[in-house]
């Protein structure tokens, strides 16, 4: 969390930091990825067990059992997941289209770290009345900003095919992001009940087996 907020305010310095670290996928994993999925994870479900959520069309405000809350969660950091998985490979590919030679660890820290923002505002989510579109606009505007620093340094493209990887980067994380948010609205708004109820009996086989 606290990178992401460096990376908003202090880009520059901070993606020099990222460059230098030269952490391998599982680094960046244990020691940013998972506590910072964690931490949202917990603060948007305690929002919704103790808040809820406003639901259209009248706005009424719902609150989510912690089952419900669990499953939300558990679904939503799947998806992140493979939203990372997915955009760090096809901008490799993207990278390759431009002539620059990457690796899978460039394009995966380049994705983590650019996304920051969006795990970050996700924390905001938590208030019901504020809606879920906001907070990932917001997010994504600034994930644009903090990666066309971090695309040419992390990535170290051609600099005439710097500014193409970075659009092309870029409106692949937003296009994937926002799928992610249209899924997980849809979710909240009880469009997925066979997903649910999976989760539910899952949980209620692990509460029964202890």
């Amino acid at each position: 969390m606290i990178k992401a907020l460096f990376l908003i305010f202090e880009p520059v310095g901070t993606w020099e930091s990222v460059a230098s670290a030269r952490r391998s996928i599982s680094s960046i994993i244990a020691l940013y990825l998972v506590p910072m999925m964690l931490i949202v994870a917990l603060v948007e479900g305690y929002g919704l067990v103790h808040w809820g959520r406003t639901r259209p069309p009248l706005g009424e405000i719902r609150l989510y059992s912690v089952q419900e809350a669990f499953a939300f969660e558990i679904s939503q950091m799947i998806l992140m997941v493979g939203v990372i998985v997915l955009s760090a490979y096809f901008i490799k590919s993207f990278g390759e289209t431009f002539h620059a030679r990457n690796n899978y660890t460039q394009t995966f820290t380049v994705v983590v770290y650019g996304l920051g923002p969006i795990f970050l505002l996700r924390l905001l989510d938590a208030v019901p009345a504020l809606n879920l579109w906001i907070t990932w606009a917001v997010g994504a505007v600034l994930m644009m900003k903090i990666l066309y620093l971090g695309v040419p340094r992390i990535m170290e493209p051609d600099p005439p095919h710097a500014f193409g990887l970075y659009v092309m980067s870029a409106l692949l994380l937003t296009m994937t992001t926002a799928a992610e948010r249209f899924i997980s609205i849809g979710y909240l708004a009880g469009r997925y009940k066979p997903l649910y109820e999976v989760m539910t009996e899952v949980l209620k086989k692990i509460h029964l087996s202890h």
